[in-house]
């Protein structure tokens, strides 16, 4: 898609949203075969009630609505909270030349650029992601909340911390600027890209002050880590999220379970979209012969570690897919992956992909789950993801905070 079409299309949707949003002022009833309510229970015959972009009640049966016809008949749908993925990369896009890269760009083309993602992932179901992190995600951020452009709720840690940030001290002073630019997490590199093996890079110190900082001034932690030694630093510094993880064994994965940190896989996205857009990749950075050679590898490896860390009892698994340039609109293929390649049960993969990575952005009491008081942030897709996990790929209907973003629906 061209600029100047992705523009159009955001401009189109942004008045789409203005239309519906103007003409639904009042109780919103929305009706679907079955819901499902992002913490567990299935609900069916569903009515969901929405007014002032609240949810007021979610029952069975159309005695939970108001009666008569509901405004949205979802028939043949199942209704679930909008879906949110805790790690995606929105301003990576491939540029005019095809490749993954902004180079030569204007500022103005590489926002429009991350316009265009944040579009396809709501119209995806995706109503909440964290971007981690680039500083166009401040203005991208601002204008989805002013209702300029449609986008899914954002949150981001605008730039990293790595082992060149500095001394601890140093660390600490960049995490609060970090803070005073508006930033909603710290991003931190503690180890190498898997494309490089993994190891270590900050000092256990490093990590420490940085994680430190960002709980003092209120911030949450994700820690881009490969290997066991930086996986452990990172646990044992209280860091909220621990992202890859790839080379984790038994004790890590306790490790985390008894600490409370979050653990944040990726396991069926992110390198299988560089390996399917090879040519787009090839020569930028560490995307060379070897890089990819160990990304082809590393895919039955992150595998296999998933399928062990999901024996380890409650250990705290989010769902987040590092999405890049080529994967943006994607994000449920890590879902499906998980479900249909790893073996885990749907239920707990949509419970993951909603109330656990709520609560994990700090946001429970907003979002992630279909119950009276919360956001109404919700989706329907066609079929029953519970039986068919591909039904994700087929989102037909997408309402954030009360305002319809898409509805094609059938018996509308």
């Amino acid at each position: 898609m061209s600029i100047k079409t992705a523009a159009a299309c955001a401009t189109a949707a942004f008045f789409v949203a203005i239309t519906t949003a103007s003409a639904q002022t009042g109780t919103i009833t929305i009706r679907a075969d079955s819901a499902f309510d992002g913490r567990g229970r299935s609900v069916p015959n569903a009515t969901v009630v929405v007014q002032g972009g609240k949810i007021v009640s979610v029952q069975s049966g159309s005695a939970g609505g108001r009666a008569g016809a509901a405004t949205y008949d979802l028939r043949g749908q199942t209704l679930l909270p909008g879906l949110i993925d805790t790690h995606v990369h929105l301003d990576t896009h491939f540029g005019r030349d095809g490749r993954a890269t902004s180079q030569g760009e204007t500022p103005q083309q590489s926002i429009l650029y991350e316009a265009e993602n944040a579009y396809i992932t709501l119209m995806a179901g995706f109503t909440t992601v964290q971007s981690i992190g680039s500083p166009l995600d401040v203005d991208v951020r601002a204008a989805i909340a002013r209702g300029i452009i449609p986008g899914p709720r954002l949150l981001t840690s605008i730039r990293p911390v790595d082992e060149y940030t500095g001394t601890p001290d140093q660390i600490r002073a960049f995490v609060r600027r970090m803070k005073a630019d508006g930033a909603d997490l710290v991003k931190l590199f503690a180890s190498k890209s898997s494309r490089e093996g993994g190891g270590q890079t900050m000092t256990d110190e490093q990590i420490q002050a940085a994680c430190g900082e960002a709980k003092a001034v209120g911030l949450r932690s994700w820690v881009h880590a490969h290997s066991p030694s930086s996986v452990r630093a990172a646990t044992l510094a209280g860091c909220t999220a621990v992202t890859h993880g790839s080379q984790v064994t038994d004790a890590e994965l306790t490790l985390m379970r008894d600490r409370g940190t979050y653990f944040e896989p990726n396991i069926g996205l992110v390198s299988q979209n560089y390996l399917e857009n090879k040519s787009h990749y090839f020569g930028i950075g560490n995307f060379n012969e070897e890089g990819f050679a160990f990304t082809e590898k590393g895919i039955p490896m992150k595998r296999e570690m998933f399928k062990n860390a999901m024996t380890v009892t409650g250990l705290k698994l989010l769902m987040g897919t590092d999405a890049g340039a080529g994967a943006h609109g994607r994000s449920a293929e890590e879902i499906i992956y998980r479900v249909q390649v790893a073996g885990q049960p749907a239920r707990d993969a949509l419970v993951d992909t909603t109330s656990l990575n709520a609560q994990s952005l700090g946001l429970a009491d907003r979002i992630g789950a279909l119950a009276a008081g919360l956001d109404a942030d919700l989706i329907a897709v066609d079929g029953d993801p519970l039986k068919d996990i591909t039904a994700l790929r087929r989102v037909a209907f997408v309402m954030k905070g009360g305002v319809v973003y898409k509805n094609v629906a059938r018996g509308r």
